[in-house]
């Protein structure tokens, strides 16, 4: 699955969780555009997903990953433990802020 269309899947099942609706965005998104990024036609720049997270009251890195989830048929355990590993490979672990 193509990464546009996951984060498309990931933002409507989240907007849908959260109970609101496209026009509940109008405040920073038309309606046309939330509906243009839901069917991954469109992607947000970070900015506008930092935004739409906002809204939503998650933080983005959760929308991200839950869109790489979708997109690569992972579970959460697997994804988090994959993050937590690469992590430490970089340099970052627990005990960083």
């Amino acid at each position: 699955m193509e990464l546009n269309l996951a984060v498309g899947k990931a933002l409507k099942r989240s907007r849908a969780a959260a109970g609101k609706t496209q026009v509940d965005f109008s405040a920073i998104s038309s309606r046309t555009y939330m509906s243009a990024l839901e069917r991954g036609l469109q992607s947000p720049t970070l900015e506008k997903l930092a935004e739409l997270c906002e809204l939503l009251g998650t933080h983005p890195v959760s929308l991200l990953a839950a869109a790489y989830l979708i997109k690569d048929g992972m579970t959460a355990d697997e994804f988090l433990q994959t993050v937590a590993e690469e992590l430490k490979v970089l340099g970052f672990d627990a005990s960083q802020a």
